[in-house]
């Protein structure tokens, strides 16, 4: 019995081991031409799932800004490994968005969020990137003025 235990204790070990969900947080520029800026917070989760091809990853995240804009979504990114600890991420979600009192109205509630990362790996557990993202409602509505935001990663592998 003890030795069945230990083979089954050493598997899901294992098994949670080979698992790699990736929590990244980040802080950015919000607007970045400048007009109605503020400071950008994310905190993105990855799953380490692949979906329809290899390294198609589905993600989860929450940002918000100093100027109580909030929005809340999910969606899928790619994550090409080019070079030995390099990776480049594009990704694309969709969310629910909420002007809170910033001063820039991006139209409808429903934004689209594209981002396109750059990530050097730290170690196995932590990588640091530079994300640029836009947010738009994709002329969902007539007034689609869309964001950019420069972002600063840091990544969490577990």
């Amino acid at each position: 019995m003890k030795k069945i235990t230990l083979v089954l204790a050493l598997a899901v070990a294992g098994a949670v081991n080979a698992h790699a969900d990736t929590l990244g947080f980040a802080i950015g520029s919000y607007d970045i031409d400048g007009s109605h800026s503020a400071t950008d917070f994310r905190v993105d989760y990855e799953y380490d799932t692949s979906v329809w091809l290899d390294d198609l990853k589905p993600w989860l995240g929450v940002q918000a800004t100093t100027d109580g804009s909030l929005w809340l979504g999910g969606g899928l990114l790619y994550d090409w490994q080019f070079a030995d600890s390099w990776h480049l991420k594009p990704g694309v979600g969709v969310g629910y968005y909420s002007r809170g009192s910033s001063d820039l109205d991006l139209g409808y509630p429903v934004e689209f969020r594209t981002q396109l990362e750059l990530a050097k790996d730290l170690n196995p557990n932590n990588s640091l990137g530079l994300a640029v993202s836009h947010l738009s409602n994709a002329n969902l509505d007539s007034d689609n003025p869309g964001v950019e935001v420069v972002s600063l990663y840091w990544h969490y592998r577990f």
